[in-house]
């Protein structure tokens, strides 16, 4: 792109002296809150320039991680590793990812924006050029858990751009569409990840995100964010409870990744990974309970509204993992690869594009939480629709269920934000905490509901797998002469009886499996569909209800004064 000047806001010396003394802005001009940037007027050029800008590092923080979660059946078998060992990949992106932002907020708000836009968009790149030389899975969990310290400051930098690109009135949407452009990333990369594994195998998909992230640095060095405020952020406190909850994170990490792999009750390290996990975040909120000027308001994040935001981010987190665990998992467990389900993805891209799109023109901050209504409306109906699959269905069969999925996953997302910001505007000191509670509820209700979904679709096929293999006997007629007919068909090429016999009966075997799992899958569609109408009743229930407790009480009027009828 051609080299855009920055623009100089209008002058605003400092009021005081030192490095961290405010500015006078003018009244358009002042930043949300320290750390952002300042909002000058710009031409309608230069916010288009931002709005590229802005999407262009929005989709360069999610597609990375993006690219290894949709492949990760290819890079098992590139790196020779078992599937619960390739699940550390996209694990170890979210350990260093969910806890990051508690550190990243004040990192901009004490040394700035530009100095925070290239520490992070460089050490991106190097990461990205890392993976070329990763020859083991070890090296690839260590390069993973760097993009997600380089992801989680991407996110904001491309919200920061996207925000520029509108005027004031319309910068509401600015915030809609920076948030959900990174939901984007993992459809569009199922989409073409097939040609870039095709073209150099993994390392295919290394060398286009090492690309995107050198266009996204050099974007960001031709065209730079406004300055903001800078004050003096970091205490030692800070790193004590950063070195407390960021392990703790982790290993609830690890245990969500790994509990249906290795399964919750058979493996040891599980349970003492929960259980460090709830020792050390306990710790850290301890010591934020009790400080004069805490990281993390507890209190604040303890109150109802917060506790229902976070109830409520989960729920829809868990029901959204329908399209990558859920119909995903169904269709491969029918031998289906990503090329075979490229057109369903495309439609998942176009819902999700039509969901933020209709969110960004149709977003009110007076009424965030009807679309969150008509989102989980539109998911129970697609999990409904899904839930009616058999062997025979096929990608062609889920594109309506799979759309309208994906048009609720963005549409949802701008209002509940919205929802949590706006107390923030008001207490800008519970920024961080706000920025860690809708990361927290994001990235681990995500793991959650893969988690959920996948152990109750392990133990439901386990189920039906025992109900079928119960009438699979050679004494039933009809199993006797499908077990014939399949050995018959076998006679051109084996001519042992016995083993086309053994050959037959694997065969009936293998279709008892395939058919336990879909009814299984068809259990898991149900189980979302029910999850969604029960956080449906409970938001529409939690509404009504602070309605009814804002409503005044009727004053009594006073008595009218006795009048003397002498």
């Amino acid at each position: 792109m051609p080299r855009v000047p920055s623009p100089a806001p209008s002058p605003a010396p400092a009021t005081g002296t030192g490095r961290y003394a405010p500015r006078a802005w003018a009244p358009h001009e002042r930043p949300m809150m320290p750390g952002s940037p300042s909002t000058p007027l710009h031409p309608t050029r230069l916010r288009i320039a931002y709005g590229v800008v802005g999407f262009v590092i929005a989709i360069t923080g999610g597609l990375g991680n993006a690219l290894v979660t949709a492949n990760l059946l290819d890079l098992q078998g590139a790196l020779g590793a078992y599937a619960s060992e390739v699940a550390w990949l996209p694990a170890a992106y979210v350990m260093t990812n969910v806890s990051m932002n508690i550190l990243l907020v004040k990192f901009r708000q004490q040394f700035g924006l530009r100095l925070f836009t290239e520490v992070f968009l460089v050490l991106y790149a190097l990461i990205a050029l890392g993976h070329l030389f990763v020859n083991d899975l070890g090296s690839a969990i260590a390069v993973r858990a760097g993009h997600g310290i380089a992801g989680a400051a991407l996110n904001t930098l491309g919200l920061y751009y996207m925000l520029q690109a509108f005027p004031q009135r319309y910068r509401i949407r600015g915030l809609v569409l920076g948030l959900g452009i990174g939901q984007l990333a993992l459809p569009l990369a199922r989409v073409f990840s097939t040609e870039l594994l095709e073209f150099g195998e993994w390392r295919g998909l290394y060398l286009f995100e090492l690309g995107l992230a050198l266009v996204a640095l050099g974007c960001v060095l031709l065209l730079k964010l406004p300055p903001g405020d800078r004050h003096k952020a970091f205490e030692p406190l800070d790193f004590v409870t950063f070195g407390l909850f960021a392990p703790g994170m982790a290993l609830l990490t690890a245990v969500l990744a790994q509990g249906r792999l290795a399964w919750w009750t058979e493996t040891a390290w599980l349970g003492w990974a929960l259980a460090g996990s709830i020792v050390l975040t306990t710790a850290a909120i301890a010591i934020e309970h009790y400080r004069a000027r805490p990281l993390l308001n507890t209190r604040w994040l303890a109150t109802g509204p917060m506790l229902r935001l976070a109830l409520a981010i989960v729920l829809i987190r868990i029901v959204l993992s329908e399209q990558a665990t859920g119909a995903v998992g169904f269709l491969q467990a029918l031998g289906l690869g990503n090329a075979q389900m490229r057109t369903l993805f495309s439609i998942v891209l176009l819902g999700s594009v039509a969901g933020l799109v209709t969110s960004a023109l149709t977003i009110n901050p007076a009424r965030t939480w009807p679309p969150v209504v008509i989102s989980l409306l539109l998911m129970m109906a697609g999990a409904l629709m899904d839930a009616q699959a058999s062997n025979a269905t096929r990608p062609e069969q889920m594109y309506a269920s799979q759309f309208l999925l994906a048009f609720g996953s963005t549409f949802f997302l701008g209002p509940v934000m919205l929802a949590g910001i706006g107390p923030v505007i008001g207490q800008p000191r519970n920024l961080i905490s706000f920025v860690v509670l809708f990361g927290m509820t994001q990235n681990l209700g995500g793991l959650l509901g893969s988690a959920l979904l996948g152990t109750f679709q392990t133990v439901r096929e386990k189920f039906h797998s025992s109900v079928l293999d119960e009438h699979l006997t050679l004494l039933d007629p009809q199993v006797a002469a499908r077990v014939h007919a399949s050995a018959q068909a076998y006679a051109p090429t084996v001519a042992d009886p016995a083993l086309r016999d053994a050959l037959a009966l694997r065969a009936l075997g293998t279709a008892a499996t395939r058919e336990a799992n879909v009814l299984a899958y068809n259990d898991v569609f149900l189980l979302i569909a029910f999850i969604a109408f029960c956080t449906l009743v409970w938001i529409i229930a939690s509404r009504a209800w602070a309605r009814l407790r804002a409503v005044p009480a009727p004053v009594a009027s006073p008595p009218a004064p006795a009048t003397d009828a002498a």
